[in-house]
């Protein structure tokens, strides 16, 4: 829904949120649904409206648990009856610098400051270990946000005594819990009042009017950013840029105005603006986003002005370039399908706003921003949360690398007349193992990313792989991948759930990365979970498909392997049967595996 995209009009969303919500509700099924419960130190109504309007323009349905006022810590302290039968997915603990209560006094010692800031940091730390042994489920903290006013001027952060001196150092607490726990996420209200405006968003009256921990028009911006933590959770982030080129990675028209008459580099303001945004462009490739271009141009001349030797940005940092005359909506169409992504994962940015709609209105999904002026573009995007992280694996860091390797395979393909000569030549090589911590973080993203070639859909955190991984009761199998053209990483994985008196084998999960299709990984993954099966003396395996908008690729899956199947609903669900018999053959024939 436009009025809830990035930059909104937040007094429209506040008096519209019903009407929104409605209109999103209609007609749509595909929502994925989960339970949040918000704990919060100030009044929490109006945050909890809005937000479930933008997590449903999210994909996102959430149900709330919301408790009384300024009963966060009891509730989960003294086990609330009713937060225990809610049975959170995830928990958001709305917390600020109101709910402080053991601020030093500007003539307290170094030891009563000390012990201070340790009297609240545990106030806040034994809540989360309960959260922790009690829900086993992400929670998102709120940090501290700089109080309205400064007792001692500039000194207050320098003083020991100052509040904000106190605030930053039980900030760094806060931090260095959440990189030490994963499945723990900080919200930084402390940067959204910087940006909004302290004065504006610590407006007294709302406290003691309402208790609010902020403004009032400061909520709906509070409750985006908060909606794109959770989505992020969730696995609902986008996954590539597609960027155009003309005005928008560099001033001027290349094919116009040639390449030496760009406004890109340090000679003029806007050759700045330009440069700091192709920088801001290009560090996007260190947290996995691949990056793609899309323009009307000659090809050669888009080479030509991403080879400016000014320009931060080269042609081999895309993994794609698309640079022609047929409609950007084909070239986005073109682009989803040569990396093997569904099209609601891309974000499509044009200074062109006509070019925005087209691509909007003939592929449904893409995100296309309106970046405003050049000087906006970052801000905008950056705002806009599309690739919020939450976690970074090494994976993520490899990915634009991992995407131009299976270009490279898919153009070796072209030579090959037999599809397993093909798969010969690539000298694969795979590892197959139950879950080890390592990839635990890994796995756990790739449960909430992968929605094509996944059978169940189900979500899991880390929490949730750490269990199923320690818990005899299940077999567990991450599979990895390389070849000649590199390492794909972790790429598919197994949960299969043991029912002991049937000698059963419940697959709860299966999926891959789309990235490794038709390579017969799927096929490597069987033998490995068969021959788990025979070490248990089990000696049936039952598959599970769930059909949802985007997994119905793998509506078959089961068959090619072999299953029977036993049953099927009316909405396409269906339930497969595989006997293991000593005359089981392994099924792959490509991968050299290990594990």
């Amino acid at each position: 829904m436009k009025e809830l995209e990035y930059p909104f009009d937040s007094e429209s969303v506040l008096k519209k949120s019903k009407k929104f919500r409605r209109q999103l509700l209609e007609g749509r099924t595909d929502f994925l649904s989960k339970k949040i419960a918000v704990l919060g130190g100030s009044t929490t109504h109006d945050i909890v409206r809005i937000l479930e309007v933008f997590l449903l323009n999210q994909g996102i349905r959430p149900q709330f648990y919301e408790s009384e006022y300024a009963q966060y810590w009891q509730d989960v302290m003294f086990d609330n009856p009713e937060l225990v039968e809610f049975a959170p997915d995830l928990i958001y603990i709305h917390t600020s610098n109101r709910n402080v209560t053991a601020y030093p006094a500007v003539t307290d010692t170094v030891q009563q400051v000390e012990a201070a800031l340790e009297e609240q940091y545990e106030h806040f730390h034994v809540m989360w270990e309960k959260i922790a042994e009690k829900y086993h489920c992400p929670v998102i903290q709120n940090n501290f946000e700089y109080p309205f006013y400064r007792l001692l001027g500039n000194q207050e952060a320098v003083c020991l005594q100052g509040r904000i001196s106190f605030l930053n150092r039980l900030n760094e607490k806060f931090y260095q819990y959440a990189r030490t726990h994963t499945g723990f996420y900080i919200h930084d209200i402390n940067y959204m009042a910087a940006s909004y405006g302290l004065d504006k968003w610590a407006d007294p009256f709302y406290w003691h009017m309402y208790k609010y921990a902020m403004c009032m028009s400061a909520i709906p911006e509070f409750a985006y950013n908060l909606s794109n933590m959770i989505k992020a959770i969730f696995g609902k982030n986008k996954k590539a840029l597609v960027l155009d080129l003309d005005n928008t990675l560099w001033g001027g028209i290349v094919g116009d105005d040639g390449v030496e008459n760009l406004e890109i580099g340090q000679e003029t303001s806007m050759g700045q603006v330009y440069s700091e945004f192709q920088s801001y462009v290009k560090a996007h490739k260190e947290i996995g986003v691949m990056l793609n271009i899309n323009s009307k141009n000659e090809y050669d001349n888009a080479i030509a002005g991403l080879e400016h030797p000014d320009g931060i940005l080269k042609p081999d940092d895309f993994i794609l370039i698309k640079a022609n005359w047929e409609p950007k909506s084909r070239n986005i169409q073109e682009i989803a399908a040569e990396l093997n992504i569904l099209p609601d994962s891309l974000v499509f940015v044009d200074d062109n706003p006509a070019e925005r709609e087209i691509v909007e209105t003939q592929v449904p999904g893409v995100a296309a921003p309106a970046i405003g002026a050049p000087e906006q573009y970052i801000r905008i995007l950056d705002h806009a949360g599309f690739f919020e992280v939450t976690a970074l694996s090494e994976d993520d860091r490899k990915r634009n690398e991992m995407y131009k390797a299976n270009l490279a395979r898919q153009k070796q393909q072209l030579s090959f007349g037999d599809y397993t000569q093909y798969l010969l030549s690539l000298e694969m090589k795979g590892t197959i193992k139950p879950f080890e911590p390592v990839y635990m973080a890994r796995i756990a993203q790739l449960t909430n990313k992968s929605n094509q070639f996944n059978l169940t859909t189900k979500r899991c955190t880390q929490s949730d792989i750490e269990q199923f991984a320690a818990d005899d009761g299940y077999i567990t199998r991450y599979g990895k991948l390389e070849d000649k053209f590199g390492d794909n990483g972790v790429v598919s994985v197994v949960i299969g759930r043991k029912e002991r008196d049937k000698d059963a084998l419940h697959i709860d999960l299966w999926l891959m990365s789309c990235r490794v299709l038709k390579r017969d990984m799927e096929y490597a993954m069987m033998d490995s979970v068969v021959e788990a099966c025979r070490q248990c003396e089990i000696h049936t395996i039952f598959g599970y498909y769930y059909p949802t908008a985007k997994n119905a690729m793998v509506r078959e899956f089961y068959r090619t392997l072999g299953f029977a199947k036993i049953q099927e609903d009316a909405e396409g669900g269906s339930i497969w049967r595989f006997d293991i018999t000593e005359s089981y053959e392994k099924k792959n024939k490509v991968i050299e595996v290990q594990g």
